[in-house]
């Protein structure tokens, strides 16, 4: 699967969980210990906020702050709606995965940038089905492209905080299962 296609579905994924949002469940505990459910929207709609800058040629100081704190506001899914789309646009403009892209850890190729915030998309829509008792079961085509991508990288973020200690897991586990053991998820 392609970084496009993936990203869109990641990006579904994500969006279809965000619409199962409960008016009572925004303060829910989710899988990522330090967010309740709401906490987990900000952290991607600040992500979604900051694609279209960093696509755009953007450096981290000439975004600065302006996506720091609450961006969700008083309605949280319109700020999703809102952000989501600006997102889909900038990565849907030709060239859009071509060149390079600052983050926190330098400059780094625009696709490999892609691959990471679909990563971010998929994993945490799992986070947020977990969160409000929705369905957790992630597109498999998408499951099995990120492992790919991802399953030689994670061992080496593994000292940075990203994400969590990889668990153990079966060899005979589901692919789905193994992703999310690889970034210290589990079932």
């Amino acid at each position: 699967m392609q970084l496009l296609e993936a990203h869109r579905r990641a990006m579904a994924e994500f969006d279809d969980r965000v619409r199962h949002i409960g008016t009572d469940q925004w303060d829910n505990a989710t899988p990522c210990a330090e967010w309740s459910v709401r906490d987990l929207l900000n952290h991607l709609v600040s992500e979604q906020l900051w694609a279209p800058w960093l696509l755009d040629g953007a450096t981290l100081d000439e975004v600065g702050d302006r996506f720091d704190g609450d961006v969700l506001g008083a309605d949280p899914v319109s700020a999703w709606n809102e952000a989501a789309a600006a997102a889909r646009r900038a990565w849907d403009k030709p060239g859009a995965t071509d060149g390079e892209v600052n983050v926190t850890g330098g400059v780094i190729p625009t696709e490999d940038y892609g691959w990471q915030m679909t990563l971010d998309l998929a994993v945490h829509a799992w986070d947020l089905a977990r969160g409000i008792g929705a369905d957790d079961r992630l597109d498999p085509a998408l499951v099995a492209a990120a492992h790919t991508v991802f399953a030689p990288q994670v061992p080496a973020w593994q000292d940075m905080g990203i994400f969590a200690r990889q668990r153990p897991v079966a060899a005979d586990a589901d692919e789905q299962t193994k992703l999310l053991a690889l970034l210290g998820r589990s079932r």
